[in-house]
This record gives structure tokens, C-alpha cells and sequence, in this order.
């Protein structure tokens, strides 16, 4: 099982932008695809997006389509999710996570191989 790992955390004001990076000891890429999730304090996990291993096509949720990006570098060994325009409602843990859309279904709680996440905070 392939553990991932989410960087690249941390506060930010709204408005502003952070990038985060998802790596795993070898292929980030242990499914078809690769997904951004996140989860606020009190809530569910969200699907944010997800990107294709061989297309690298990307497709995101509503709520961060125009300010979050996916991507990965040419060797596929990191994903990389940029995020602009930041409000406080983007306030979560981010993991990433194989597979797509869903990988949320049916879990209330990231499983391990997710690893520990990194922590967003978006302030006014």
C-alpha cells in the first residue's frame, strides 16, 4: 500500500494562494487517477479534484473550479495542487488520495495510507 504524503500547508489571508504537493516513496500514482480531498473541522471529507495518470485531464467540485489547480510534474512523481484566491471557507486538512471522485463515498474519516495531511488555514 502506498503511503501518501500531503505538503505544503499552512495560514494564509483570504485572497492569498498556497500550493500543495502530494508524494509517496515511489509512484505518487498507485491508481488510475489522483484525487485532492479535504476535510474541515466538524465536517465531512470533500472531493476537491482529481487528476488522470495517462491523460493527466483534470476535473474539479464546483466550489473550487476556477481557483484550484492540479497538476503533476513530467516524471509523475508529485501532484501538485494550487490554490488561489483563498476564502476562509477553504479552512481544512487537504490529503490526497488514489482514485477519483470517489474516494469519498461511503468514509467519514481519511484511512491511513492518506497520510497525516497538511493543515490550511485561511483568516481575514
Amino acid at each position: 500500500e502506498v503511503q501518501l504524503v500531503a505538503s505544503g500547508g499552512g495560514s494564509v489571508q483570504v485572497g492569498g494562494s498556497l500550493r500543495l504537493s502530494c508524494s509517496a516513496s515511489g509512484s505518487v500514482f498507485s491508481d488510475v487517477s489522483l484525487s485532492w480531498v479535504r476535510q474541515a473541522p466538524g465536517k465531512g471529507l470533500e472531493w476537491l479534484g482529481s487528476i488522470y495518470r495517462f491523460t493527466t485531464n483534470t476535473y474539479y467540485a464546483d466550489s473550487v473550479k476556477g481557483r484550484f489547480t492540479i497538476s503533476t510534474d513530467n516524471a509523475k512523481t508529485t501532484v501538485y495542487l494550487q490554490m488561489n484566491n483563498l476564502k476562509s471557507a477553504d479552512t481544512a486538512t487537504y490529503y490526497c488520495a488514489p482514485g477519483g471522485q470517489a474516494v469519498v463515498v461511503g468514509i467519514t474519516h481519511p484511512p491511513s495510507s492518506w497520510g497525516q495531511g497538511t493543515q490550511v488555514t485561511v483568516s481575514s
